[in-house]
C-alpha cells in the first residue's frame, strides 16, 4: 500500500525521530539532559486544576460538546483579549476554541488552499506551518527573517517573490509570528501596522500565530488590535505556554465571524467540541491576573540567565533582549553547521539542544535552548559542557 501522495515531501517531525535516539542514549545509561523542546515543566495554577477535578466529578459533563466550544469558555477568551489585548471579539461569533493551537493551522490550511496555491512561511519559522501547507496541497514561498533585519519581514523582497510567482496558484495566506519563534523577536506596532496594510494590498489571509506573548514580555500583544485587521488576520493563541497547559490542548482561532464558520466547515468535519470540565478549567485560567505571569516569569527569568552561562561556554552570541521560552543564539564559525555544533554537544556532553536548521535554512548558523527545565537541570547541563572533551570555552570564544 503506498501512502497518499500529499505526504511526499513531509517528513516525520524531527523531535520525533530525535526522542527516539535520546531514548536509545538513555538506555545506554547516557542520562541526556534535553534542552531542546519547549514543553513546560511548571504545573498550572492549582485554581485551574480544582476546577477540573471538580467539575469532572460531575455525571452530566462527559458526552459529545457543542463544535463551537462551551460559551463559559468562549465568554472566558473574549474577556481575556480584551482585559489583555485591548481587542474586542464577539464571543458568539468570532471566537472558535480548539484541540491545542496546532490543529488550527491544519484546519486554516485545508479550508483556504487549493492544489497548487501559496502560502508565505517565515524563513526561520515553526516547521508546522510549511507540513501542513504542504499536506494541503500548498506550495511554501519563503520570506526570510534576518538577524541584521531584527527577524522583521522585508516587505518589497516579498513583493519581487510574489511578482515572480508564475505557474502556481494564488498567493492567499500570509503566516506571521510575533513574539517570533524561534528567534524571540518581540512585535513592533509599526511592522503590525504594515503587515495589515501589505495583506489589504495583495488580497492575502494573514495568519498570526502568537502562544509566546506572555512569556519573559511584560507587553502582549494582538495582530487583531490594529485597525482594520479583522478583514485580512486571524490569530490563532493558546494556553499551553502562558498558563503550562501544553498537555491540556486549549488553544483558540480569533478573527470575523465569516472566517470562523469558514474554518468551522472543516473542522466540525474533523473533530468534535473538547471534554466540557477541562474548558471549564480552561476559563478559569483565563481568570488570572498579572500576578501569575509575574510569578512564571521570574522562573524563566533565573533560567535564561543560565541559559546566557550555557550558551558563554560554547562561545554563542545572541540578543538579551529576545522573548519567549527559548534563547536563540548564532555559532561559532569554526562549526561547519548548527547540526555539528547540536551533535558535538549530544554526543560529548549528553546535552541536547536544538539546531536551528529545522526551522529553515536561515537558522543554519544558529541554536536554540528551551528554558524548560529546573536551574538545578541547567547546572548540571553547564558542568557536563564544561567538562566535555571538545574544545575549552577560552578556545571556542577566540574562533567566534
Amino acid at each position: 500500500m503506498e501512502i497518499a501522495k500529499r505526504l511526499q515531501g513531509v517528513g516525520e517531525y524531527y523531535f520525533s525521530k530525535k526522542l527516539r535516539e535520546i531514548d536509545e542514549l538513555n538506555k545506554q545509561g547516557k542520562k541526556v539532559i534535553n534542552l531542546g523542546i519547549g514543553s513546560p515543566d511548571l504545573p498550572p495554577h492549582p485554581d485551574v486544576v480544582k476546577v477540573l477535578f471538580e467539575e469532572a466529578q460531575k455525571p452530566d459533563v462527559h458526552g459529545y460538546q457543542n463544535y463551537k466550544g462551551s460559551p463559559v469558555l468562549r465568554k472566558a477568551f473574549a474577556d481575556w483579549y480584551r482585559n489583555w489585548y485591548g481587542v474586542s471579539l464577539d464571543a458568539d461569533t468570532e471566537i472558535l476554541p480548539l484541540i491545542g493551537s496546532k490543529e488550527g493551522i491544519m484546519h486554516i490550511c485545508m479550508t483556504y488552499l487549493n492544489e497548487g496555491d501559496v502560502a508565505l512561511v517565515p524563513n526561520p519559522g515553526y516547521p508546522t506551518y510549511s507540513s501542513n501547507v504542504k499536506i494541503a496541497g500548498g506550495v511554501c514561498m519563503n520570506y526570510d527573517l534576518k538577524e541584521e533585519h531584527h527577524y522583521q519581514p522585508d516587505f518589497a523582497q516579498i513583493e519581487k517573490q510574489m511578482a515572480s510567482c508564475t505557474g502556481e496558484g494564488a498567493v492567499k495566506l500570509f503566516f506571521v509570528n510575533y513574539p517570533q519563534m524561534p528567534t524571540g523577536q518581540q512585535p513592533v506596532m509599526e511592522v503590525f501596522e504594515q503587515l495589515v496594510a501589505f495583506a489589504k494590498k495583495h488580497h492575502l489571509l494573514i495568519v498570526h500565530d502568537n502562544p509566546y506573548s506572555f512569556i519573559l514580555n511584560d507587553e502582549p500583544v494582538s495582530l487583531l488590535s490594529i485597525e482594520g485587521a479583522k478583514d485580512v488576520v486571524i490569530e490563532l493563541n493558546s494556553l499551553s505556554k502562558s498558563h503550562n497547559m501544553a498537555g491540556w490542548r486549549v488553544g483558540v482561532l480569533c478573527g470575523a465571524a465569516h472566517r470562523i464558520n469558514e474554518v468551522l466547515r472543516f473542522k466540525s468535519n474533523m473533530d468534535s467540541g473538547m471534554f466540557l470540565p477541562l474548558q471549564l478549567a480552561a476559563a478559569k485560567a483565563l481568570t488570572l491576573g498579572k500576578e501569575w505571569h509575574d510569578e512564571v516569569n521570574a522562573i524563566y527569568r533565573e533560567r535564561r540567565e543560565k541559559v546566557f552561562q550555557l550558551l558563554d561556554i560554547l562561545g554563542a552570541a545572541y540578543s538579551k533582549s529576545q522573548v519567549g521560552m527559548f534563547v536563540w543564539a548564532r555559532i561559532p564559525a569554526r562549526y561547519k553547521d548548527c547540526y555539528e555544533i547540536a551533535d558535538e554537544v549530544l554526543y560529548q556532553a549528553n546535552v541536547f539542544i536544538t539546531p536551528g536548521g529545522i526551522f529553515g535554512s536561515a537558522g543554519e548558523q544558529y541554536i536554540r535552548i528551551s528554558l524548560c527545565g529546573s536551574v538545578e537541570r541547567f547546572d548540571e547541563a553547564i558542568d557536563r559542557v564544561k567538562k566535555s572533551p571538545s574544545k575549552s570555552s577560552a578556545d571556542r570564544r577566540r574562533d567566534f
